[in-house]
């Protein structure tokens, strides 16, 4: 009989070690399990995410600065895709998002280069607004991998 109790009781604590690890398990997260492999890493598809403060009086010039500017030198890149530009009114703030076949092409890019046609469009905006600096502020860089 004690035996019998025995057993019940440690049959019991197993149980809820082994309910008590599957709800463990279950709550972890599987973006872990999804992201990208190293193999990935090099061959997907990434997306560059920017968002700039554009003033609701500005946002013209900044269409025609990133059309004059930014969008030919894109369109001469190894790996660029394409891009999306999106303008939200109520909160003045623009988000480009730029395709590129993979990190690797996108991030050999020079930031020297990079930093040049920037200059350039800078330099753009601020003649035709007549102002001394920029006034397209970059709120926040990143990139998006697709899980899919």
């Amino acid at each position: 009989m004690k035996v019998t109790v025995y057993l019940k009781e440690k049959i019991k604590r197993v149980c809820f070690m082994l309910i008590f690890l599957v709800v463990l398990i279950c709550q972890t997260n599987f973006q872990i399990v999804q992201a990208l492999s190293m193999e990935n890493y090099q061959r997907g598809i990434v997306i560059e995410e920017l968002r700039l403060k554009v003033p609701s009086e500005f946002k013209e010039v900044w269409l025609n600065a990133e059309k004059k500017i930014w969008e030919p030198w894109l369109s001469s890149q190894d790996g660029f895709l394409g891009r999306q530009i999106l303008w939200d009114k109520e909160k003045e703030v623009a988000l480009i998002l730029v395709n590129w076949k993979n990190k690797k092409l996108w991030k050999s890019i020079s930031m020297k280069e990079v930093n040049e046609v920037q200059a350039k469009f800078e330099e753009n905006v601020k003649s035709s607004l007549k102002l001394s600096e920029n006034p397209f502020k970059l709120i926040y860089e990143g990139e998006l991998d697709n899980q899919g």
